[in-house]
């Protein structure tokens, strides 16, 4: 059965620091909630680990007064530093943690997020139980350079094989939205296209307007 934490959340958004700019986390964060935003994680892979808890703290007391779940990237241990409600892994990341201590490793995760490039991948997320899914990079993105695009196409493959809720990600814009709603998604993951906005909020809005009209 699909996690109840999960499955009624459709956009996802990301506060990464090689998108903020000079703006304040905080303001960034609250203009993403108010834009319909209603999962956030903190991706911040250049930051030192106690930095990367000070902006979780940040995100976390935020997110929290709006029931917005918060999921840190890749870091477990700021994870339960910030209080988050989970964590988000990649391949590697998820691949590095032994089988046999997974359980009690993340056992203070309430959400465990992870990457997946492949219907085969999808499936072992699943197996592993994973409470949700990334699936992507869809289309051709900054965030992932030098990564090939998976392509709308396993949009479907996962939509018709998995059952753990599963947000599309990579490269998603307002202009190519349409082809991964048409092809089964039911939930988004976007970074550049609402953090360089010039209206985060207006820009979250658009994007949750196409996923719930």
């Amino acid at each position: 059965m699909p996690d109840p934490r999960i499955a009624s959340r459709r956009l996802y958004g990301f506060i990464d620091p090689t998108y903020l700019g000079k703006r304040d986390a905080t303001d960034v964060a609250c203009a993403m909630i108010e834009g319909g935003v209603d999962m956030i994680q903190v991706r911040a892979k250049e930051l030192t680990h106690p930095q990367r808890v000070k902006l979780s703290l940040i995100v976390v007391g935020v997110a929290s007064q709006h029931n917005v779940p918060v999921i840190i990237n890749d870091d477990i241990d700021a994870a339960f530093e910030a209080g988050a409600d989970g964590v988000h892994l990649g391949q590697e990341d998820w691949a590095a943690i032994p089988r046999a201590t997974r359980v009690k490793r993340l056992a203070s995760m309430r959400i465990v997020g992870i990457s997946t490039h492949s219907l085969e991948q999808a499936l072992a997320a699943e197996r592993d139980g994973a409470d949700y899914i990334g699936v992507g990079p869809i289309f051709a993105t900054a965030t992932k350079p030098g990564v090939k695009p998976v392509g709308v196409g396993l949009i479907q493959q996962v939509r018709e094989r998995v059952a753990t809720p599963f947000f599309a990600i990579g490269g998603i814009t307002q202009e190519n939205v349409a082809q991964v709603l048409e092809a089964g998604a039911m939930r988004i993951a976007v970074v550049s296209a609402i953090l360089s906005a010039p209206d985060v909020a207006a820009a979250a809005r658009a994007f949750k307007a196409r996923l719930t009209g």
